[in-house]
């Protein structure tokens, strides 16, 4: 595939899989060209068709993803449907006769079960490269921040705290995202992003989780077909990792009052470094110098072509799955499925935690981690 044109196909063209057709057109020079959509809502369709001939790409349209894969047009298949389908279309994916390298927005899934599954499935397909959109790695303050850590500028990473302070959750096709049963849950469906980070920075895996959390503003006044939203609106979360390590997350999604959406904060036994987003702000600094010492850059990625919704980690995520597909095998997706299910695994603890009011075990979702 090196040199050749990489053909990829969007597997549902809502809000955010416009984001990946546009993403793409902007890594045209590397070689990559979006050439088929399936998606039965017509009206999305319609938006892709229009956004693709802005930039004079012809589309092949299919109404299900099964007939776009039986085609037989694309290399690379990029998965942004609701959350609830991810299961159903990662199986067909894997279990077809051609191969195609996948790359899956988060969450995985949105059970611990339904992960597993693909992960096993997976496993009997070395032909495949399977990466999970937890891009948020990519941002570019993130990735600085995580360069800090793993530099050894922070010592033994003992705390990470993640606030996410932000807009509530935009309207979706058929208000899917209303609903815990389709989204996983609040802290699924957003939240995965940050227990990947969490357990990037400790370099460990999760024990259990206790979380506090609520339904307090948003979506209250909504009804869909007779039913009340049931997605949390704000949360605490704290994380134990198996190396003594912890994280929490603060969740609030009627906080648009804020300078910044996420602030992220990793304290090690000499240092501690702090992230700001969107300000794309990093400081870090060392216990011994003090508040004198501390050091404030500004983050950007040159590479960057294209910041999108996410700041660029859309663009730079496309371009790193790109470089693993070239590579034939030589090199893993940076973001694996092993790293989906864990973020879903530590999620759905989270969820389980706020309706019995008690820590749960990682074990106790899934069965250890060695699945």
């Amino acid at each position: 595939m090196a040199g050749a044109i990489v053909k990829y196909g969007i597997i549902g063209v809502g809000m955010m899989g416009r984001e990946h057709l546009l993403n793409l057109y902007h890594l045209r020079t590397e070689g990559v060209a979006v050439v088929a959509i399936a998606d039965p809502h017509l009206p999305s369709q319609q938006l892709a068709l229009d956004l693709a001939h802005s930039f004079s790409w012809p589309l092949k349209v299919f109404s299900g993803h099964q007939e776009l894969l039986d085609s037989g047009l694309c290399d690379v298949l990029v998965v942004s449907t609701p959350n609830m389908t991810h299961h159903r279309i990662l199986m067909d994916i894997i279990n077809h006769s051609k191969p195609h390298h996948v790359l899956v927005e988060k969450p995985l899934c949105t059970t611990v079960s339904h992960c597993k599954e693909v992960v096993h499935a997976a496993r009997k397909r070395p032909d495949i490269l399977v990466q999970v959109g937890l891009e948020y790695r990519y941002m570019p303050p993130v990735a600085k921040l995580i360069e800090i850590v793993k530099g050894g500028n922070l010592g033994r990473v003992r705390m990470v705290a993640i606030r996410e302070h932000r807009f509530p959750f935009l309207v979706k096709v058929n208000n899917w995202n209303r609903f815990n049963i389709n989204s996983g849950g609040t802290l699924v469906e957003k939240c995965c992003h940050f227990f990947d980070l969490m357990r990037l920075f400790v370099g460990a895996n999760p024990v259990r989780v206790m979380a506090s959390g609520a339904i307090d503003v948003n979506h209250k006044d909504e009804i869909y077909d007779g039913k009340v939203p049931d997605i949390i609106d704000n949360a605490y979360v704290i994380v134990e990792f198996d190396n003594g390590s912890r994280g929490m997350l603060d969740l609030c999604m009627f906080a648009e009052g804020s300078k910044n959406e996420q602030e992220i904060s990793v304290v090690g036994d000499i240092g501690k470094g702090e992230a700001f987003v969107p300000e794309s702000v990093v400081r870090f600094g060392a216990r011994e110098a003090g508040r004198d010492g501390v050091q404030t850059l500004k983050a950007e990625d040159p590479r960057i072509k294209y910041d999108g919704l996410h700041h660029g980690s859309s663009y730079l995520e496309h371009l790193n799955f790109l470089s693993a597909i070239r590579a034939k095998g030589e090199k893993a997706p940076s973001v694996d499925l092993q790293d989906g299910l864990i973020s879903v695994a530590i999620g759905v603890a989270a969820q389980l935690s706020i309706e019995n009011g008690r820590f749960v075990t990682i074990e106790e979702v899934m069965d250890g981690l060695k699945s």
